[in-house]
């Protein structure tokens, strides 16, 4: 009787000697990450540090030690970086930076990410470094030294040598308003600059005294 012989199995093929396979068991997803903020002072004036404390997670859970966290500002030529520390125990992490120059400028935290870790950011609003300068303010109406009406609700200073139109950031007490340049004055020793009543009101700010100020 004709009994079928049964097919050879085939043989497993064999990489070439010498040549050892890079392709992985398993591809690793990268997961995502967020940075948390807890405390910050962006606020601050010449010579003092600013100072950051918050989180980085990864898929909702405390990010591993080691991690690199910037803090970065926007400059003319895109983002640019001031600072680092690393995160600690559960993805912690303190940011201390002493600033080198007065300015305000916009400001974000960022992880750049790694093989298992996705990169993420997260904005923190303007950094700004101020000085004293003494202030007073003024009201009534008619026309500005800069060519503007001036109304109750005009908001802007008035300064003896900064060009029309200068944006200056005040800082007064836990407020903060970014308003032009729009008349001249004051003409009074120690004061530099003259508020509007709308900028007064905005700050809080009282006859006289000194505010923080920054361009």
């Amino acid at each position: 009787m004709y009994v079928p012989a049964t097919p050879a199995q085939a043989a497993p093929t064999l990489a070439p000697a010498g040549i050892v396979s890079t392709v992985p068991a398993t591809l690793v997803t990268p997961v995502p990450t967020a940075l948390r903020v807890r405390r910050s002072q962006l606020n601050v004036l010449e010579g003092s540090r600013v100072r950051i404390a918050g989180a980085l997670l990864e898929n909702r859970h405390a990010a591993e030690p080691g991690l690199v966290v910037s803090l970065q500002e926007l400059g003319r030529h895109g983002w640019r970086t001031l600072a680092r520390t690393h995160t600690g125990a559960h993805g912690r992490f303190r940011l201390r930076y002493l600033p080198r120059s007065l300015g305000s400028q916009l400001a974000r935290l960022r992880f750049a990410g790694n093989a298992t870790a996705r990169g993420s950011h997260t904005r923190l609003g303007r950094l700004s470094v101020f000085r004293l300068a003494g202030a007073s303010w003024y009201g009534g109406g008619g026309t500005t030294a800069c060519g503007g009406a001036l109304t109750s609700s005009t908001l802007g200073v008035a300064n003896k040598t900064l060009p029309c139109g200068t944006m200056v950031t005040l800082h007064y007490g836990s407020r903060t308003v970014r308003v032009p340049v729009i008349d001249r004055g004051p003409y009074v020793a120690g004061r530099e600059f003259d508020l509007t009543e709308a900028t007064k009101r905005a700050l809080g700010f009282g006859d006289t005294g000194n505010v923080w100020s920054t361009n």
